[in-house]
């Protein structure tokens, strides 16, 4: 069997609205309701009612304006802006549902780490332990500017900075001993002191006396997740991750990405199944073979459009950290001319983008190349589901991350459509034996 995590690409943002943008004609009520709760609590029912594991809200805390050095293009078009906090939405999700876990985001340059564990515990009670961590560095300049950052750090510096916050915030989680809490009405003792302990962290990046002045949750340590293709990005997934946002864009890639995280594991102490690595996937999906090649093509086709070429260099110079503007240069310039190393964003993303690009125009990258693939997944409920499996199959594991448009009807087509497949043919799980979203996770 194999596991199944949601992407939420758009956070709490605006989800799919724009018809005319290629985003399908199911977008419904959308461009008025998404800062409501109720598509999200619609959202975590059916993906419970199908088996996955949690669902993951990505988040990002700016208004992009890299692209043509204005906001202009990332309002009129809702691209990662307007957008809520999901902190609030967690706890709203799982009071709706009995299981699946919530994954929000967290950024090192956002969340002192004292402010972090403390929330996260606080979640970790809330929910029943079905809350994880998405630890992030965060990629644009703009982000850091928000935090008191003139410049957001180098790439490697801000994961050195990433490493620490995740030691402190895991030493906190850890200053309350396990036998610490006492609570006997009787004898008025609530708590043994002697057993929680300040951390009395001084470091490069942060200082932090602790302990933490709440009691630990139901998982004590919500398991942590990230999304590094760089070698940084690896190192960190290596040393902290339970669970993984792996990016791949072949089978190959894959199995080769699983076995270097698995040896940097090693190298750090840690056994390779105290990891889930989750494929993301961006599956074309319908009722028969011919409408999803149909799908695929329309999407296709879109793609080279001037609105799907737009949102592609929009989306490169985010991806650049803010330091590209894609948006300055003539569509027919060779990628040669360009200098892509100015980049300070995700390094790992921004070279798949441009990846086999000699010889090529911007105008040809940008209607052809993107950042999630399907991995060949472009079918039936039932082409697709043998699909999954023969890739589980080569891969050895572990699951997929789905990150598909956020409308009723797409949510529709993976949770009654394409899992009641994956279960008849025992690929997916067919209920939770456990209570935490650790145990979802480690249940097979």
């Amino acid at each position: 069997m194999f596991h199944l995590g949601w992407f939420l690409g758009n956070g709490f943002g605006i989800q799919e609205w724009n018809i005319a943008a290629g985003d399908g004609a199911y977008t419904s009520t959308n461009a008025t309701d998404w800062m409501k709760p109720d598509l999200y609590i619609d959202l975590a029912r059916s993906l419970e009612r199908a088996g996955f594991d949690f669902l993951l809200f990505e988040d990002t805390s700016m208004i992009e304006d890299t692209y043509k050095e204005s906001m202009e293009v990332s309002l009129r078009r809702g691209f990662m802006a307007p957008k809520n906090d999901p902190m609030p939405l967690v706890p709203l999700l799982t009071e709706h549902t009995e299981h699946i876990g919530v994954i929000p985001t967290v950024s090192t340059i956002q969340y002192p780490p004292y402010l972090a564990a403390r929330l996260y515990t606080t979640l970790d009670h809330l929910t029943g332990g079905r809350v994880g961590m998405n630890v992030v560095t965060s990629v644009s300049d703009r982000v850091a500017q928000n935090f008191g950052f003139e410049r957001h750090l180098d790439h490697d510096e801000r994961y050195r900075m990433a490493y620490e916050w995740i030691d402190v915030v895991h030493a906190l989680e850890q200053s309350w001993d396990e036998d610490a809490i006492i609570a006997d009405p009787v004898a008025g003792v609530y708590a043994d002191h002697t057993k929680v302990h300040t951390i009395d962290h001084r470091g490069e990046f942060f200082s932090s006396r602790g302990p933490l002045n709440t009691i630990p949750g139901p998982q004590r340590r919500p398991p942590v997740c990230s999304a590094g293709g760089s070698p940084a990005g690896r190192e960190l997934a290596a040393r902290y991750d339970d669970t993984m946002i792996s990016m791949c864009a072949t089978v190959e890639d894959m199995k080769e990405y699983r076995a270097d995280i698995h040896r940097r594991m090693i190298a750090h102490g840690r056994q390779p199944d105290e990891i889930r690595l989750l494929f993301l996937a961006t599956p074309t999906i319908a009722a028969t073979d011919e409408e999803a090649e149909a799908k695929h093509a329309a999407k296709a086709q879109w793609r080279t459009s001037d609105a799907g070429i737009e949102y592609n260099l929009w989306n490169m110079s985010y991806v650049s950290g803010g330091r590209i503007d894609f948006g300055a240069y003539d569509l027919d310039t060779p990628v040669e001319q360009i200098d892509l190393s100015r980049g300070n964003g995700e390094h790992s993303s921004m070279a798949n983008l441009f990846k086999g690009s000699e010889g090529r125009t911007l105008r040809e990258i940008a209607g052809t190349s993107h950042q999630t693939t399907d991995l060949g997944l472009i079918g039936s409920f039932e082409t697709v589901a043998d699909k999954m499996a023969e890739i589980m199959d080569e891969v050895g594991g572990d699951g997929f991350l789905v990150y598909g448009p956020t409308t009723r009807q797409n949510i529709i087509d993976y949770t009654d459509g394409l899992a009641p497949v994956l279960r008849r043919r025992g690929h997916i799980r067919d209920g939770y034996s456990g209570v935490t979203l650790r145990d979802h996770l480690f249940e097979f």
